[in-house]
């Protein structure tokens, strides 16, 4: 079967993916310091995950929309897989190697109790992306993904995708619209009905974190869907530039409403998912890039975008049980968090090069090409 040649990418956006993939490593750093939520340095950093969902949802639509007359949905979910689950694998693999270092006396007290084999059993699991039940928390967190927390919300996107080779592809701008508008309502409020007066969550099995969960990827993917089918696009000059800047701005932001407006800061996280990311995906992909030096930022920002992610948690894992033991400030450990941070950056690098990048070269000769062949 013959499938249309992979098609550009948007650069800026590629770019952006990036700059918030470095923005939840040090959203992860200073969550080690914080007391609360409230206090949170890069304080909507979490706001991250629905954008990530929300250009998805954008570059998925633009890249296979047009090709589904020559591509059957089995095609599409192995190249979805090629593209996404070697680096799940990886991050599990790294998470297991970390597992026994991540000792804390007092967030995880009981890990150095936890026999090898079924630390080994979580990590099988956690390669297929399945959820553990309970049973099977081994750190404590209630993670549904323990060795690497971040895996939920690839989850997440593999509900999305099959969500939408399944049935949304083939709905009318029309009924993609009540869809988004629905999936807005119920984003919004969860936001504002919320005990902590965000959408944090989604990491977990149970029925509360599995609607947050739902909640958090049903807008933003499908609203990036409609996007791309919606959007004319315009030109704007130095878009990487201040797309980077209104992203940096809109999860940097201090809690909205404190303590004794919580409901505020939903609203601030309502108005930043359902509109304003939706315009920063806009200018960015009405962008162009004309400087060689530009590019190669986006070019690098976006390949290690996707490794970043997904490989940090476990040395985030190590750092915040090291701050929390030891009652560490922020402007103590410092150094130590730049090393972290620098750490995160470096160990994504070497699994993109020498990983991720020739693994999915061999799995698309051995598994695409060959199909193609018949």
């Amino acid at each position: 079967m013959n499938t249309k040649a992979s098609k550009p990418h948007y650069p800026i956006l590629d770019g952006l993916r990036g700059v918030a993939a470095l923005l939840v490593v040090a959203f992860h750093i200073f969550e080690a310091h914080a007391t609360s939520h409230l206090d949170q340095i890069i304080n909507h950093g979490y706001l991250a995950v629905d954008f990530f969902f929300l250009l998805s949802g954008f570059v998925v639509s633009y890249a296979y929309d047009d090709r589904w007359d020559k591509m059957s949905i089995g095609n599409f979910f192995k190249r979805r897989l090629i593209r996404l689950q070697p680096m799940v694998i990886m991050g599990m693999i790294i998470g297991a190697v970390l597992f026994y270092f991540q000792d804390s006396t007092a967030l995880w007290p009981t890990i150095n109790e936890v026999p090898v084999w079924k630390m080994l059993l979580v990590m099988v699991i956690g390669f297929t992306l399945i959820p553990v039940p309970t049973s099977l928390d081994i750190r404590g967190w209630a993670e549904m993904h323990p060795l690497n927390g971040p895996g939920w919300s690839l989850f997440y996107e593999y509900i999305a995708n099959i969500l939408y080779a399944l049935f949304v592809r083939k709905f009318s701008k029309i009924a993609l619209s009540l869809l988004v508008f629905v999936a807005a309502c119920a984003l919004v409020h969860l936001a504002v009905t919320g005990p902590n007066g965000d959408i944090i969550g989604g990491w977990s099995l149970t029925p509360e974190q599995m609607h947050i969960g739902f909640a958090r990827m049903m807008y933003p993917f499908f609203a990036g869907v409609l996007l791309f089918r919606m959007g004319k696009l315009i030109k704007v000059n130095n878009a990487f530039f201040w797309c980077s800047l209104l992203v940096i701005i809109a999860l940097a932001m201090p809690r909205v409403g404190g303590s004794a407006h919580l409901w505020l800061n939903g609203v601030y996280d309502s108005v930043v998912v359902i509109l304003f990311f939706p315009v920063v995906i806009f200018l960015a992909a009405s962008g162009e890039i004309k400087s060689k030096f530009a590019g190669r930022v986006c070019t690098f920002f976006g390949d290690i975008s996707y490794p970043i992610y997904i490989t940090h948690y476990p040395i985030i894992y190590i750092y915040t049980a090291w701050a929390v033991d030891n009652k560490m400030k922020l402007s103590e450990a410092y150094p130590v968090s730049i090393v972290v941070f620098l750490s995160c950056v470096a160990l994504a690098y070497v699994c993109l090069k020498l990983y991720d990048l020739p693994v999915r070269r061999w799995l698309n000769k051995k598994v695409l090409q060959k199909q193609n062949n018949y």
